[in-house]
C-alpha cells in the first residue's frame, strides 16, 4: 500500500545520463548557457566540421572548423589541426592552424596554439603553449552583432 511518508522518504534518482552537461569554461552564476553539443575522445574526423551551436571537441579532428559566432572547447585531449572560425575559443588542448574568433580566445594552462590569432580579446595563462601572431580588433565584437 501507497503512503505519503514512502514518497517522501525516496526521492527520485537522476540518473548520470541524464544530467545536463556543463563545459569547462560555464560560470557559476552566469546566464543559463546554451546546449553544447560535443566529440567524445574516440572521434576522428577529417573534414569540415559546421554548426550553428557551441560545440566541445575531445578528439581529433582535421578540417576547417566553422561555427558562426557560436563557442568551440577543445578539451585537454583534443588533436585540432585546423583553421577555426568561431565565436569564442577556450583551448584546453592542442591547435594547429590559424583561430578567427569574433570574441576571445583563451588558451589554458596545458593548450596549445600553433599558427595566428585574431580576436577581440584573448588570454594566454602561465604554462600555455602559443607560436604566431596574434591580431587584437576590439571592434570584432561590434560586427557579432550584424
Amino acid at each position: 500500500m501507497w503512503s505519503k511518508q514512502q514518497a517522501v522518504a525516496e526521492p527520485p534518482v537522476a540518473s548520470p545520463s541524464s544530467a545536463p552537461f556543463s563545459s569547462p569554461s560555464s560560470k557559476v552564476g552566469s546566464i543559463p548557457s546554451r546546449s553544447v553539443a560535443r566529440l567524445g575522445a574516440t572521434i576522428q574526423i577529417k573534414g569540415q566540421v559546421n554548426g550553428d551551436e557551441d560545440l566541445q571537441i575531445d578528439g581529433i579532428v582535421d578540417g576547417p572548423i566553422f561555427l558562426k559566432g557560436y563557442e568551440l572547447t577543445v578539451g585537454s585531449d583534443a588533436q585540432l589541426t585546423s583553421e577555426i572560425h568561431a565565436g569564442d575559443v577556450v583551448a584546453y588542448g592542442k591547435v594547429v592552424g590559424d583561430v578567427h574568433a569574433r570574441g576571445r580566445v583563451d588558451i589554458k594552462r596545458e593548450g596549445s596554439i600553433v599558427g595566428n590569432i585574431s580576436s577581440a580579446r584573448i588570454s594566454i595563462e602561465d604554462g600555455a603553449h602559443f607560436k604566431g601572431r596574434i591580431e587584437i580588433d576590439p571592434t570584432k565584437t561590434r560586427s557579432a552583432a550584424d
